[in-house]
């Protein structure tokens, strides 16, 4: 495991080889991934491009360093997705020299890509399952998922799974769910950042996702008039492991027609 620290935190980054003259793929976790948590699909997608990529795992995730009192003084707040896109991501693209990537983002990764490339200087974007508003099936997903963390008294089988990705599982749940459930965030929508994004942009969504309905993609297409959409049958929230096959080669394509 390497390590960058970006902002005086320790974050858990991996390099994947690929063409130094070419932007390279940063990709973007979702609420509870991780560097580990992406498996080989970012290799797998660098290979196809021939791009070289970096991952990471936000503060509290993975092996990056720990959130203290992630509950109680240092919980995320209901801006985390801007602070991430704004305040860390182009600390950690300087340090690497990729100030201008082509971002990959994967649910908050993709909300967390869409913000960054508002503001930022991007080669492309990228949003899988992104939220740009929250959306009563989201809250209620991520609430059931709360409830059967409780259930069980110790997180069951949902914890075991996550500590086999992060070296703090509770934080990294607690954290992910305590702010998207919480009062403030309720009244999350970058739709109105979205707008300002001028880069080539994709957006895909599976029509089978729990955690969010067509109205999220269907809002970037109206305020990106540029932007192209992906509608996935038989995918769910996570479109690059339901419909891999299928999404690899779209955003290779995709990436190919930068060029």
């Amino acid at each position: 495991m390497n390590k960058l620290t970006v902002n005086g935190i320790g974050l858990e980054v991996q390099a994947i080889a690929g063409r130094a003259d070419l932007a390279p793929l940063v990709f973007l976790h979702e609420g509870l991934g991780s560097v580990a948590m992406w498996r080989d699909w970012p290799a797998a997608l660098c290979q196809a491009t021939g791009r070289a990529g970096w991952v990471y795992s936000r503060r509290g995730y993975g092996q990056s360093d720990p959130v203290p009192d992630v509950r109680g003084a240092s919980r995320l707040q209901p801006d985390y997705l801007h602070h991430e896109a704004w305040a860390v991501l182009p600390v950690l693209l300087a340090q690497r020299g990729a100030e201008k990537p082509i971002l990959i983002g994967h649910s908050d990764g993709a909300s967390i890509a869409l913000l960054h490339a508002s503001r930022h200087p991007s080669t492309a974007c990228i949003a899988m399952a992104p939220h740009v508003m929250v959306e009563t099936i989201s809250i209620r997903a991520i609430a059931a998922v709360r409830d059967t963390w409780l259930a069980s008294g110790d997180g069951g089988k949902l914890r075991e799974g996550l500590a086999r990705y992060h070296a703090d599982p509770d934080g990294a749940f607690w954290q992910w769910n305590d702010v998207w459930l919480s009062d403030g965030f309720a009244n999350f929508d970058i739709r109105a950042d979205c707008a300002r994004i001028t880069c080539p942009l994709l957006a895909l969504q599976g029509t089978g996702d729990a955690y969010g309905t067509m109205a999220q993609i269907d809002e970037i297409a109206q305020r990106v008039p540029h932007a192209a959409s992906l509608k996935l049958a038989a995918c769910g929230h996570s479109p690059h492991k339901d419909q891999a096959t299928v999404v690899t080669a779209v955003l290779a394509g995709f990436v190919d027609g930068l060029l």
